[in-house]
């Protein structure tokens, strides 16, 4: 995004433009920043790190358009669930360019999994003896919870340390392998989440280190040989104006150099280093365009427009901050003031106190920047109001990459039985 002569354009596009023709709220991705961003990563971690892949975690923006945009950058696909498998089968992608993280897997997913030939991360060993009931995944990796974890965004979406839900606890990670490996099962990996939107490079380094002395305990014990050492995603983005971004390039180098040292520690034959980062991609390559509809003056002055905790769900569910622009008027003077959406539910009300220009009108263009992870992904009906439009954004080129709902996707496979129907 940049503003030139006070106006506001995304790539080379203006937002008046996109609200024009697409109207609001819509999401609008830079298809060159993904890019950039992705590419700048994969750079930073193959220097130091030659054997290195990324997966991207498809869970933070699912648009089959965006994740071509990774798939063509050469990511395998993270997948949280059997439909976004189906996802990465639609544009091409299967087998061991993805990864079934779920979690609490049921007999169907374990099913639709194992016939996928996808990698196959458990979450839990209890899961084991239903996964060889019906077959035996080709590759296999526990998801350890190191028993530590970070975020920077909330203590909601800590995935790992003793208040997550995810992983392996590192007492019964050897009893997991060993189990897997009594299955019948030949060839390994690891995994693990160390946290969320973490903008520390050391953080990486010592969670690193924390993994591999367990999986280095594993693998010199049961002489497994892991092919893959997945450290999960978690690399950061900065959300409020003024603070730092996570230097990829000194993350990288401190996680390789701490994974090497390990490898040679343990006597493990160098496996594959991998990640599954999907904020970092897409998070800052994002955001929301949306109109002011009215200005209330009570006990506050509130700007109602039409975002709402339905469009954007992170501001409600655990106080994210997302910066607010307004178009054509981030010169003018500043006070407080607050900001909802159309929502009946105070939660809606997701700005309290934001300096934002005391010249708003009805009318005016709101543009809301690092909507790209959790952002249209997160979104639902509420209220009979609907999820937006998705529009990517290539240069001076724009195209519509999902419609906006309208009220047949409303009550789309819902039926009223005849009885209810009479009189």
């Amino acid at each position: 995004m940049r503003i030139v002569k006070n106006k506001i354009f995304i790539g080379d596009v203006a937002v008046k433009d996109i609200a024009t023709e697409y109207g609001t709220p819509t999401y609008v991705y830079d298809e060159n920043k993904i890019r950039t961003n992705y590419r700048r990563a994969l750079k930073a971690f193959s220097k130091h790190y030659p054997d290195f892949r990324f997966f991207y975690a498809v869970k933070a923006c699912n648009n089959p358009a965006i994740v071509n945009i990774l798939r063509q950058e050469g990511a395998g696909i993270d997948a949280a669930s059997v439909n976004e498998i189906k996802l990465a089968k639609k544009i091409g992608l299967g087998g061991e360019d993805v990864m079934f993280s779920g979690n609490f897997l049921s007999d169907d997913d374990i099913r639709f999994g194992l016939k996928s030939g996808v990698i196959f991360n458990l979450d839990d060993p209890s899961i084991l003896p239903r996964v060889v009931e019906f077959g035996k995944p080709e590759i296999l990796s526990f998801r350890v919870n190191p028993g530590y974890g970070k975020s920077n965004v909330g203590e909601f979406v800590t995935n790992a340390g003793p208040n997550a839900k995810f992983g392996v606890h590192p007492d019964q990670v050897m009893d997991a392998y060993r189990a897997a490996k009594d299955a019948g099962i030949t060839r390994f990996g690891a995994h693990m989440m160390p946290g969320s939107c973490i903008t520390e490079p050391e953080y990486f380094s010592f969670i690193t280190n924390l993994l591999m002395d367990i999986i280095g305990k594993v693998g010199k014990k049961l002489k497994i040989q892991f092919e893959f050492i997945d450290l999960g995603g978690g690399l950061g983005i900065p959300y409020r104006p003024g603070e730092e971004g996570l230097n990829v390039e000194e993350a990288a180098k401190q996680v390789a150099g701490a994974f090497k040292s390990k490898v040679r520690e343990y006597g493990l034959k160098p496996p594959r280093l991998m990640m599954e980062p999907a904020r970092y991609f897409v998070g800052n390559a994002a955001w929301i365009v949306g109109k002011v509809h009215s200005i209330k003056k009570s006990y506050k002055k509130i700007i109602g427009t039409d975002i709402g905790m339905n469009t954007l769900a992170r501001p409600a569910m655990y106080g994210a901050y997302h910066h607010i622009y307004i178009d054509g008027k981030e010169k003018d003077p500043r006070e407080k003031v607050g900001l909802c959406g159309q929502l009946c539910e105070n939660t809606d009300f997701w700005v309290k106190e934001r300096e934002l220009p005391s010249t708003i009108k009805e009318g005016d263009i709101v543009v809301v920047e690092n909507a790209g992870a959790y952002g249209f992904a997160m979104s639902y009906q509420y209220n009979g109001r609907l999820r937006p439009a998705e529009v990517l954004v290539n240069g001076k080129d724009h195209y519509l990459i999902r419609r906006r709902e309208e009220f047949g996707d409303m009550v789309r496979n819902t039926s009223v039985p005849d009885y209810l129907k009479k009189g």
